[in-house]
């Protein structure tokens, strides 16, 4: 059996600062990413522990600095799930102004999924549809938002300033990223295939909130 050492005690801050150090040493230099993007894909990492996103993570050319503008002007962040809005602390959002709205459970979206039979997620698309323009769609875990969100773009519907677009699982959440990634032409950040969720799309935003926060 082997025997594992334990970490010296660390407090809640250096724990994290650890394990990015531990993060950095195992994926040397050469990066696949560097720079803001590496800020990024290791918070990732550090939400995962799975190395291997280094492999699916795309960021969009514009897609860091389309993110960081949108939060310093204080936009709309929609989620496609309540978890990965918990996820999205205020306090790294509101100093902006920000708002973060998951509209999965409002009763208008409920009464319209179940009248047209479409899953909540879309109908909580077509909801937030009015308001999208600037904002940012974190979408982690249902490829029918992101299906819907790029069938509003394809029909000539405002655009977000930033799709976050990382649904989860086995059906439909590889082909949906693979339409996004076809068919955008605004800034994007994924992961392609079948791994994503609402953690991953809640630390990306995390992660741009620290870096609109950093001077």
């Amino acid at each position: 059996m082997t025997k594992t050492s334990l970490q010296p005690y660390f407090s809640p801050d250096n724990i994290e600062h650890r394990s990015f150090e531990i993060i950095d040493s195992e994926v040397p230099e050469p990066r696949p990413f560097s720079g803001d993007e590496w800020t990024i894909a290791r918070r990732l990492i550090h939400t995962t522990a799975d190395f291997d996103l280094l492999n699916h993570i795309i960021f969009h050319p514009e897609a860091i600095a389309a993110g960081v503008n949108a939060i310093r002007n204080g936009c709309t962040i929609f989620t496609d799930t309540e978890m990965a809005r918990s996820g999205i602390p205020v306090r790294r959002t509101t100093p902006f102004g920000c708002s973060t709205q998951c509209l999965l459970n409002r009763p208008d979206v409920v009464q319209k999924a179940q009248e047209t039979g479409s899953t909540r997620a879309q109908a909580a698309i077509d909801a937030a549809s009015p308001e999208i323009a600037d904002s940012i769609m974190a979408i982690g875990n249902a490829p029918t938002a992101l299906i819907r969100l790029m069938q509003h773009l394809k029909n000539g519907g405002t655009p977000p300033a930033l799709i976050v677009g990382m649904p989860v699982g086995f059906v439909n959440a590889s082909e949906s990223k693979e339409i996004l990634l076809a068919q955008s032409t605004i800034p994007y950040i994924t992961i392609r295939g079948r791994k994503g969720g609402s953690p991953l799309a809640a630390a990306t935003v995390n992660a741009l909130a620290i870096l609109a926060a950093t001077p």
